[in-house]
Order: C-alpha cells, then structure tokens, then sequence
C-alpha cells in the first residue's frame, strides 16, 4: 500500500501531502508512517487491479495449534485465557471453516445456467458438484421421501413433513440420487423404495444437488368430511407414506405443491403423510354413468344406444335440499379461535326426538342468556292470544311477500295457515344479548352457517328403537306427555335420525343420543359452557 502511494505522489508521500491539489486527508502518522488514512484516487485504481489470494486454506489446524500451546499459559495469564476463549467461539471457528472451503476451492459448483449452451450441460458432471450424505436408520425406519423417474434419473418428488429427511434437512425436492452405500440406483423408483427402507446402519448417498430454494408453506387447517384409508388407495405412489383420518378429524396440511397428493398431519401431533387433494378427491367422487347406456333390443346381436339427456336446473333455494344430495364433501378449511360465545345454537334433529322440550329447559334454566325467536303466521289471532305472545300474527299477502325477499329462515303451511321464522327476529335475540336457540330443519343451517350468526350445530339423534318406545311410555305415565306415538311413528323417527346424520353430519358441532332427557339436558349445558373457555375450530370464512 505504501508503495502504491509513494508511486502515485510522484516519489513521495510528503510530495503528495502537501500539494493542495493532492486530495489525501485524514491521516494520522506515527512513528513516520500514516497508519490510517483516506486513499488518493489513483492509489486506489492501482489497489483495485491487484487480484487477492488466501495466504493459506488450512488456518483450522493453525488454530488448534495455537489452542495447544495457549493451553499452557491459560492457567497463567487472563489475556491467554480470553484468546483462548475467543479462538474456540462456535462463529469464529465457522467463520476460519468457510474461509478454508473458499480458499481450497471445495464448495458446491451450481449448475449450468438454463440459457448456455445445450451441449455444455452434457459434459460429464464435475466432481465437486456431487454431493455425499450419510443418514443412520433401522431396517423397516421410513425415510419420509418418494421419488420420480426424470430425464433417466430418480429424482426426490416430495419430503414428506416432520419425517427423518425433513427432520435432518439434508436432502431437497429436485436432488438426483445417483448411489446408495456406492450401488447405483437405476431407474424404478419402487426398487430404490425398498433398498432404503430395508437398510439399516450407515447409509451413504450420492446425489446431485438441486439448488432448488426452499419456500416457508402458508399454515392450512381443514376439517375432513370423508373416511380415508391409504392402505385401499390403489392410486397413492406410495401405500406407507399415507396418512389415515376419519370424517370430523382436523389435519394441518403442511404442502401442497403436489397437485394430487398434499402433505398433512393431525392437529394432535404425530407425523406427516400423503393424502388425496381436494382436486383428486373431487374427480373420483364425482365420477358418474355415462349418458349413453347399452340397452338391449329383440332382433338385433349388438343392442342399439339410446342416450339420455342430462336433467338441468336452476339452483333455488326451494329446493335446497336437492342440491344437497349432490354436493361434493371433501374438506374445509377452518382456523383455530380462542374461547368465545356463540350467538346462536341450533338444535337438528328428528320429529319428537325431543329437540322443543330441551330448548325449553335451557331457556327456562337461563333467561337471561337464552332465548328464542317469535314465530309469524297468517291465521288470525284467537281470542285469548295477544301480539307477539306465542305467535306473530300478519296477513299471507305480507307474509308471501317477504318469502318471496327471502326474509324468511324457514317456513310451511299447516291447515292452510302460513308459518315462519323471520331472520330479522333472530338478529333481534342476538343484539339484545342472548345466545338464540333454534330448532329447525337442517336445510336452515346452510343459511345460517355464517360470519354473523356463527351457530353452534348440535345433532339430537334418536336412541334405538326400544329405548326410544321406552321413554314415550314413561312420558306418558308420568303426564309430561299425553301423545302416544306408534310405533310406526318411531321407526319413522329413528330412521329419519339416520338420514338426517348421513345427509347433514358435516355441519355438526357435536351429536347427543337422547336416550336420557336430563341426562342429554346436562351434556348440552357443559357443552355450551366449554365453548366459553376452551379454544374452537371454526370455518375460515367466519375469521377472514
């Protein structure tokens, strides 16, 4: 450097300092050399053209040399001991490793830029761009990886969450195996599959990296709505890798790059595994007959078609249910909420299971916290009736109209009398601060599941056939009721329960068998209370 000055000055660094249009400044000197000072343009050009080489690429060694001697001297001197200290600092000992890796050329060479000459990439691959990684398992351990054949190659297709390899993160989606334990792999994904999974001790990889960067996931929770095995899943790459749930489990999917096979795990913990996504689930559940069926005709060898055309209809809300029988169940996205009330509870359920008798005793039991709506009607007011006392009484021209708005949760016809449920009447229990509890058809829950009634669902399901006959007895000899029902009517009713939880199972919150009023009565009470102090999974639509 300071021959670099002292050339640029023309013979002299005092030259230089002194001239008023030589602009060398803040220089300190010291023992007649400046020890710190700001460069004169020329002496810089001149530095920057000079090329850098590491003095040494082993300064690890130098370093554990210096650590055997300071050894000595640690016990003596204080400033021996913090050199000491310094020098075996975890970031000062990487920092010394990536420079001896620079130094000594032995880094990962990337690959060859897509846009560079096809016939480069051809060559044979440089030595240090090929990896070795060692992984230590069991005979039957599952590495948590599956793979795809590429250009001839076995590629790693996806890393399955939580498993040995996510776990170790030493191998990337996108890296080519080329060897285990010095074999070469071939080209049959299931052979390599079973090679790995039957190895134990030891295993050494040889792969060509990827250098594919590696993306944070977005946090995805769903509540599944149908049973899966992978075991029966002839269409999964991968039998072992698959994850097992249940209609009503709630799963974390932790990737979704795949377009036909996501990465999930119960929320409960455990580890992660193939399941079908939601574009795969949806084609093989819709899969229907074709329109055009063989039928066979007299008099001919072949038959003849006869196509049929396609029924095409109009979504109304009429016909609500219709449209439920179609739709298509797979998964739904929730997010996880801390502890709050709900501003309505709705009791689904077959007629006389006992629905009206358990919205009454909770009412009654907390009037303060809940209540329920007035119904409207047509049929004119008795005499011992009064407004808004049992009934809301306005006239069926009115009443049709505001049906026809869709003012109306629900509504039917009884002897020619038109009954409702307004929507507005349940907004007005909700703002003057009572949880307002419904029950009504299921086809109602569609139109209340959202953001501003945010329902909790409780199913009411009928015991079995003799229990339920068993307690309308008792009712009747204790005078709670005085209808006896047939037993028609409770075939009818238990086999109404049913459908209902086939049709409508996926809106539920919980499900109670009424075998027990009181019994039931209590499991509702410390149901509500829970919601009150213990977090929920809820549709994400209700949160964003």
């Amino acid at each position: 450097l300071w021959e670099n000055l002292s050339d640029r000055a023309g013979g002299g660094v005092g030259k230089c300092l002194g001239a008023e249009e030589g602009p060398l400044f803040g220089v300190f000197w010291g023992r007649g050399q400046p020890h710190l000072f700001c460069l004169h343009p020329q002496a810089h050009e001149r530095l920057e053209e000079t090329k850098l080489e590491a003095v040494r690429d082993n300064n690890l060694e130098l370093v554990q040399e210096i650590l055997r001697d300071l050894a000595q001297l640690a016990e003596q001197s204080s400033t021996a001991a913090e050199l000491a200290r310094i020098l075996q600092e975890p970031h000062f000992q990487s920092l010394l490793e990536t420079h001896d890796s620079v130094a000594s050329k032995t880094y990962e060479t990337p690959p060859p830029s897509p846009g560079l000459d096809p016939t480069f990439s051809n060559q044979p691959v440089p030595p240090d761009a090929v990896r070795m990684v060692g992984i230590r398992k069991t005979a039957g351990e599952h590495l948590g990886v599956t793979f795809r054949v590429e250009g001839g190659e076995l590629v790693i297709a996806r890393i399955l969450h939580g498993g040995m390899v996510a776990q170790q993160g030493l191998l990337h989606v996108g890296d080519i195996i080329k060897e285990v334990n010095g074999q070469p792999v071939g080209s049959d994904p299931r052979a390599l599959q079973e090679l790995l999974r039957s190895a134990s001790g030891s295993v050494i990889l040889k792969i060509l990296p990827s250098y594919q960067e590696p993306h944070l996931p977005r946090q995805v929770f769903v509540k599944c709505h149908f049973d899966y095995d992978p075991v029966r899943d002839s269409l999964i790459p991968c039998k072992e890798a698959g994850l097992r749930f249940n209609a009503g489990d709630l799963l974390q999917i932790v990737n979704q790059d795949d377009a036909n096979w996501w990465q999930a795990c119960h929320v409960e913990g455990g580890s992660a595994g193939l399941i079908p996504s939601q574009l795969l689930e949806e084609k093989r559940k819709a899969f229907v007959k074709r329109d055009l069926e063989l039928t066979p005709t007299s008099g001919t060898l072949c038959g003849s078609l006869s196509g049929k055309k396609k029924k095409r209809m109009m979504y109304l809300t009429t016909k609500n249910a219709e449209f439920d029988r179609h739709e298509l169940l797979i998964y739904e996205e929730v997010a996880r909420m801390p502890p709050f009330r709900r501003k309505t509870l709705v009791l689904i359920g077959a007629q006389g299971v006992g629905r009206r008798s358990l919205k009454n005793k909770l009412i009654m039991w907390d009037p303060d916290r809940y209540g329920t709506t007035v119904p409207y009607t047509s049929r004119r007011p008795k005499d011992s009736e009064r407004e808004g006392q049992g009934y809301s009484f306005v006239s069926r021209g009115e009443m049709e109209a505001d049906i026809r708005a869709g003012r109306y949760l629900e509504h039917g016809e009884y002897e020619g009398n038109l009954y409702g449920t307004r929507i507005d009447s349940i907004r007005g229990v909700v703002a003057a601060g009572k949880v307002c509890v419904l029950d009504v058809n299921p086809q109602a829950v569609k139109v209340l599941r959202t953001a501003e009634f945010v329902p909790y669902v409780v199913f009411i399901e009928a015991p079995d056939f003799e229990t339920l006959r068993a307690m309308n007895r008792a009712a009747l000899e204790s005078g709670v009721s005085t209808k006896q029902l047939t037993e028609a009517d409770l075939r009818r009713t238990v086999e109404e329960s049913s459908r209902i939880q086939r049709g409508y199972g996926h809106y539920f919150d919980l499900s109670l068998v009424n075998s027990n009023l009181e019994r039931t009565f209590r499991e509702l009470q410390a149901a509500m209370e829970k919601l009150r102090t213990e977090p929920q999974w809820v549709p994400v639509s209700w949160v964003y």
